[in-house]
């Protein structure tokens, strides 16, 4: 981790209105498909923070701190700026000790010729989280480790407009709107149910039966994104003898919906 003691800073001062409509986040695939735990507020305030990055230039050298304003969190996310204060940081000092599970596949290396099981790997989200109270303002400082995952992105990488989920109440929601802006130009995307279970952060009760992930997860979700941003989402299940194995989603969006609203 770097030691530099003037750290980029990524501010948005008070700016809200158009420059939030036009926010974009963007990370790698990598990012999208692991296994996060978040909870909706930390969720909120991290993508704010990744919102701001340049995904298209490279990581910096020194420590890059991200400055997130209660005001555009509010605006946002459509609450008060008290509220939003006190999710930002609760969200905070909770993401201090989050980590992110990813899995590197380890098809090129065998043992005995055979494959090897793949590779985790965990990394933090930030190494910093700092506010003052009665400022109204969070401060995060990125992992180093993270950035490559956030910035200097040539492929590979999702992409999705942060309005897109501002209205959504549900991290699955949330969740599955990532997984599918990974094939947003094919208009399908296809998982494992192991794979999906993971990057949804699904519980051990859930992963048991695949009627609960459905039940708990897949329809609340599509519901709301269905509701909410304007999707039509049909979900089609591949089994292999009793067990369902396989997710497709085709979807799109209702523009004529959109048109009307």
């Amino acid at each position: 981790m770097s030691t530099h003691l003037d750290p980029i800073t990524f501010a948005t001062g008070n700016v809200i209105g158009d420059r939030i409509e036009g926010r974009w986040i963007t990370t790698s695939n990598a990012l999208t498909r692991a296994s996060h735990g978040l909870t909706l507020s930390e969720k909120r305030l991290i993508m704010m923070a990744v919102a701001q990055l340049d995904s298209r230039s490279n990581p910096p050298d020194s420590d890059l701190v991200t400055e997130i304003r209660a005001t555009e969190y509010a605006e946002q996310f459509d609450v008060d700026p008290s509220t939003a204060y006190r999710q930002m940081t609760a969200a905070a000092d909770a993401l201090y000790e989050r980590s992110i599970t990813f899995y590197e596949a380890a098809h090129h290396r065998k043992i005995k010729s055979k494959p090897l099981e793949p590779t985790r790997i965990k990394m933090r989200w930030v190494f910093m989280a700092k506010y003052h109270e009665g400022e109204g303002v969070i401060r995060l400082g990125w992992s180093p480790t993270l950035l490559p995952h956030l910035m200097g992105l040539r492929k590979q990488f999702t992409s999705y407009q942060l309005k897109q989920a501002s209205a959504l109440r549900s991290i699955y929601s949330w969740k599955l709107l990532e997984l599918l802006m990974r094939f947003k130009t094919t208009g399908w995307a296809e998982y494992t149910v192991e794979d999906f279970a993971e990057s949804m952060g699904a519980t051990e009760k859930q992963r048991a039966n695949f009627n609960n992930i459905r039940r708990k997860i897949i329809d609340p979700a599509i519901k709301e994104l269905t509701e909410k941003d304007n999707w039509i989402i049909e979900l089609t299940t591949t089994k292999r003898g009793r067990r369902i194995r396989r997710l497709r989603f085709d979807f799109k969006r209702n523009d004529q919906l959109s048109l009307d609203i």
